[in-house]
């Protein structure tokens, strides 16, 4: 006999779909089938029922050649490790729950680290703008049932997000948006014509890097003030078009991705977007919100900021809190050279990092803390893999719109795997011992 177990939380991506359900043998150690995820999200939960799936902890030999060790080990060579090193780096903490990601801060503390999170790479420029201009946002629930201007700028939601569009943002029937997509118009800005682009009712198809000009166009256009015939590629007519189907809505969303916070001006184009906003709030009521990628990227900065008081990037090498990104930022910490011990948790900064700062993870010892095997535990010294977050082990999570959301445990984990949040207690355990912190 079987078991369905309802209102699964999804862990993919930060759309956080909370309407899965899962088949789970009788024993509850068996995960049968998975439905109403995307094609990515069903993986996740099946990836865990892999049968070459590494269920104990790894250590590099000299030969290259990997030996099993127990947790207990794993967690002394950890300890050790960061009680040891002058500089070392903890970065990643977006696939993992806000109860490890606590733990994790307070081990940060101990050791001295720089501590980061993955939106070093992708939403930090974001973060940097809500300080400087702040955030006019609401949930995805609002968007579901209120929003009838939908603009993607940036962003591919069709792939990076798949059912985004299905759940909140195009095709569902809201208490206001009764015809779903009917009563919608949906706006895309991207230099390539993507599959989100090619469901749109326009799409700007702006010149690569020049968001900001675009944006600036458009509060212009929204003046009725005078516009050069092409901006960024776009006439001045079509500008002023999409301009008057913004402000003719009850309520506008922007949903703006990676194609706006790493392209040229960064944060300095959310400085615009989110000036775009407030402008059009003078016509209706319009929001503005960051496609968050990984399904706990938004925790790790809410936690991030709860115990340091900055979102990521913060450098606690002299016993206090220091934030300056693109200084103590991963990336620059590592190509500097400045970093000799790396702890990746959550993210895999071998597949996505430079590949000269991949190089220096592989030159000073290194711990991974994943149940997969990466790219980045192919470089580590110790692989620590642990029980996957979402499925096999429960925890707080927050969904891209920053409401917070408690995913559930669905199937036991192998015998005697610990979670992260286990595993991270007993390093800090040890840690505070090899400090002599009480």
């Amino acid at each position: 006999m079987t078991k369905v177990i309802t209102d699964v939380i999804c862990p993919f991506c930060g759309t956080l779909c909370d309407d899965v359900e899962v088949t789970v043998s009788d024993d509850g150690k068996k995960l049968l089938e998975v439905a109403n995820a995307c094609v990515i999200g069903t993986e996740k939960f099946l990836h865990s029922q892999s049968s070459d799936r590494v269920t104990k902890p790894r250590l590099r030999q000299e030969d290259g050649s990997w030996k099993e060790i127990s947790y207990e080990e794993a967690a002394d060579y950890t300890a050790k490790l960061l009680a040891k090193a002058k500089k070392p780096l903890m970065y990643g903490w977006s696939s993992t729950n806000c109860e490890a990601q606590s733990v994790g801060n307070e081990i940060a503390e101990i050791a001295k680290a720089c501590c980061d999170n993955t939106a070093a790479v992708c939403h930090g420029t974001t973060l940097i703008a809500v300080q400087d201009i702040g955030l006019p946002s609401c949930t995805l629930g609002e968007v579901k049932n209120r929003a009838d201007r939908v603009i993607f700028w940036g962003c591919n939601p069709a792939h990076a997000h798949p059912r985004h569009m299905s759940r909140y943002s195009i095709f569902p029937r809201g208490f206001f948006t009764g015809k779903g997509q009917m009563s919608r118009k949906l706006v895309v800005v991207d230099p390539r014509c993507t599959d989100t682009a090619k469901m749109a009712d326009v799409h700007l198809q702006i010149e690569q890097g020049r968001d900001y000009e675009l944006l600036d166009a458009l509060r212009v256009a929204l003046k009725g003030e005078w516009l050069p015939d092409v901006v960024a590629g776009i006439p001045a007519e079509k500008i002023r078009e999409v301009a008057d189907i913004l402000k003719s809505g009850r309520f506008g969303i922007i949903f703006f991705g990676m194609g706006v916070t790493q392209s040229l001006s960064k944060n300095h184009n959310i400085d615009a977007a989110i000036a775009l906003t407030k402008d059009l709030n003078e016509y209706t009521k319009y929001s503005i919100m960051p496609m968050r990628g990984h399904y706990n990227v938004t925790g790790s900065g809410e936690v991030f900021a709860w115990q340091f008081g900055f979102p990521y990037s913060v450098d606690l090498t002299r016993g206090f809190a220091r934030y300056n990104p693109g200084d103590s930022s991963s990336i620059d910490l590592l190509l500097r050279g400045e970093v000799d011990a790396m702890f990746t948790i959550g993210s895999d900064p071998g597949a996505h990092f430079p590949i000269s700062a991949v190089k220096q993870i592989a030159k000073v010892d290194s711990v991974c803390i994943d149940p997969h095997m990466t790219p980045t535990s192919g470089v580590s010294k110790l692989h620590v893999p642990v029980a996957f977050n979402g499925v096999e082990t429960g925890g707080n999570c927050y969904r891209m719109d920053n409401v917070p959301i408690d995913c559930r445990k669905v199937v036991e984990p192998p015998e005697g795997m610990k979670t992260d949040l286990e595993f991270l207690t007993m390093v800090c355990d040890r840690l505070k011992k090899l400090k002599g912190v009480a």
